[in-house]
């Protein structure tokens, strides 16, 4: 009898560091630079990503001191995750923290990394580095896309 994988078993809090982490799909959308409207707290993405990422690889290269690197990064915890709006629809955190089903693109679902690019998911070919545009500018490189299911 087989018995369902993890993260229809357990809950976030439940999970041991090697599920956390091979819970991330690798599609690099919480990695996306975001304004907040200081009026509403409206968070809007950009399509311009950390400095820390690879935009190739869609990981962090920086990953263990992220967070010493770039002050604003927030860590992914099974008690804040359901209070970060900003994460994808399709992000496997929020999946669970719902009690939802990951995607049939997801790698613990196929089996390979790659499905999340093939899939279109990642931001893969869609973004720029913050280090390549002026702050200035992040206001005109608001998209819907990592908002959005596809």
């Amino acid at each position: 009898m087989m018995t369902d994988p993890f993260w229809r078993r357990k809950p976030l809090h439940e999970l041991d560091r090697d599920e956390w982490e091979s819970l991330c799909d690798g599609c690099a959308r919480c990695c996306l630079i975001k304004l907040e409207n200081e009026e509403d707290g409206e968070v809007f993405h950009t399509d311009v990503a950390c400095r820390l990422l690879d935009c190739g690889a869609c990981r962090c290269t920086d990953y263990v001191a992220r967070s010493q690197q770039v002050p604003g990064c927030v860590e992914l915890t099974a008690d804040n995750v359901p209070r970060l709006a900003w994460l994808p629809p399709t992000c496997a955190y929020r999946l669970v923290a719902e009690g939802r089903d990951l995607y049939w693109w997801h790698p613990l679902v196929s089996g390979d990394p790659d499905t999340v690019h093939w899939a279109g998911v990642s931001v893969r070919g869609r973004v720029l580095v913050e280090d390549e545009v002026a702050e200035a500018d992040l206001e005109d490189r608001i998209v819907t896309w990592p908002g959005e299911e596809p």
